[in-house]
């Protein structure tokens, strides 16, 4: 068994980064030639080591700036003005793009992938939407919907 360390993701194996041992026919003929992995020399260990570190602090920068949005968004109610029926009902629906639009219009700027909406809102009141800023930070956003 032979120390490499990989430069990306591989299935089955580890994430980019990852020291791990495998067998030289596996590193000599697949992962180097590809350029999934590397040899684990003494510069190549110290400089994983340093590049992992940079990661772990550009990560929990992200992380903080994330929580600081989400502690914004958390305080903010927005509200969307739709066609409706007597009973409630909108003629048409709220989607991602309608909450974006409304949240861009209070300075908030949020991708619409990010905006995890089941399903459109199709009726009047006041609904939670969740807004994903980061894989560890989410976002309650109030969306009230009236009627014209």
């Amino acid at each position: 068994m032979i120390e490499v360390i990989l430069r990306e993701d591989v299935k089955s194996l580890g994430r980019a980064g990852e020291l791990v041992r495998v067998r030289p026919g596996y590193a000599r003929n697949f992962l180097l030639p590809k350029g999934l992995a590397y040899e684990a020399t003494d510069g190549n260990k110290k400089r994983i080591a340093a590049e992992s570190k940079a990661r772990a602090t550009r990560v929990e920068s992200e992380r903080a700036e994330a929580e600081a949005f989400a502690g914004r968004l958390g305080s903010v109610t927005i509200t969307i003005v739709g066609k409706a029926g007597e009973e409630g009902k909108l003629f048409g629906s709220v989607t991602a793009p309608d909450i974006v639009d409304a949240l861009a219009k209070q300075g908030l700027e949020v991708d619409r992938r990010r905006v995890e909406l089941g399903h459109p809102i199709k009726a009047l009141g006041f609904h939670t939407v969740t807004v994903r800023l980061h894989p560890d930070v989410h976002a309650e956003v109030r969306v009230q919907v009236v009627g014209e």
